[in-house]
């Protein structure tokens, strides 16, 4: 990744996740046709599926479920994970230690795509189900990830001089200790949102999501697959979409690390 990060400019990196962001974001209000699932009458830029539905309307609303609940996923296990991790570091009490990360061990050795494959088939086609399957099996890798990071400032003898101040919780652990997480949060969350994506296309790609007919990109791989060699792009452009926003957010992130790590030392 250093080696592809190095030959890659910075721009191209940016390039590759705001063209299928921005098809997520805005794609739904440009096709009022594919917004409202109705069949479209002729070829259109890139032929229809199997379904007779234009290639490209379903592109411009299929990010929407696609990114959307794997970004949402990822925002959820970093507000409940990260409150998680930093109270459990700054507790002075074993036991509230021990209380709020052993439960969350026990949730590790489960399989992700297992959990959330099991949530998404007992509630059918409900993204909002799958995006809080997605973010329970990140929450305890999440929560021990900020409760490592934030131990040492926690405990330190700046945090105990602005208690001395009474400065308020909030205040030294979202302020103080929060820039501390900042690093290995940064490191992480490319990492973390690649897998969200990963486990959310896993999950509607195999059928265990959303419905056959929805427009999202890894359920029009999926139900295209088999005609692939007759209609190429119906299974390539969404396919392209996915790779393009995963490899160019793992790109940006690994500069963002790189230059605060680089700002670190400078600072030493």
């Amino acid at each position: 990744m250093r080696a592809l990060r190095s030959r890659t400019p910075l721009a191209v990196s940016a390039l590759l996740v705001l063209v299928p962001l921005l098809v997520a974001v805005f794609g739904p209000l440009v096709d009022v046709t594919a917004k409202a699932g109705l069949p479209y009458e002729g070829t259109g830029l890139l032929g229809t599926d199997g379904l007779g539905r234009d290639v490209f309307g379903l592109l411009l609303v299929g990010g929407r479920t696609a990114l959307g609940m794997a970004l949402g996923a990822v925002l959820i296990a970093y507000v409940l994970g990260g409150l998680i991790g930093l109270v459990a570091a700054s507790t002075r009490h074993r036991w509230v230690d021990e209380l709020l990360i052993r439960p969350l061990d026990v949730l590790l050795p489960l399989p992700s795509l297992l959990v959330i494959s099991v949530v998404a088939v007992g509630w059918r086609a409900s993204p909002l189900a799958i995006t809080l399957a997605v973010a329970a099996v990140n929450v305890p890798t999440v929560a021990r990830l900020v409760r490592a990071a934030a131990l040492d400032a926690a405990s330190g003898p700046v945090v105990e001089a602005l208690r001395m101040q009474r400065e308020s919780w909030a205040g030294i652990h979202f302020g103080y200790v929060g820039r501390a997480v900042l690093g290995p949060v940064a490191a992480d969350i490319g990492t973390r949102i690649t897998l969200a994506v990963f486990l959310v296309a896993s999950v509607n790609f195999l059928g265990l999501g959303l419905s056959p007919t929805a427009p999202d990109w890894a359920v029009s791989v999926s139900r295209n697959r088999e005609g692939f060699l007759l209609q190429p792009w119906a299974v390539l452009a969404p396919a392209l979409l996915l790779v393009s926003f995963t490899l160019g957010f793992n790109l940006l992130a690994d500069r963002l690390v790189h230059r605060t790590r680089s700002l670190a030392k400078a600072t030493r």
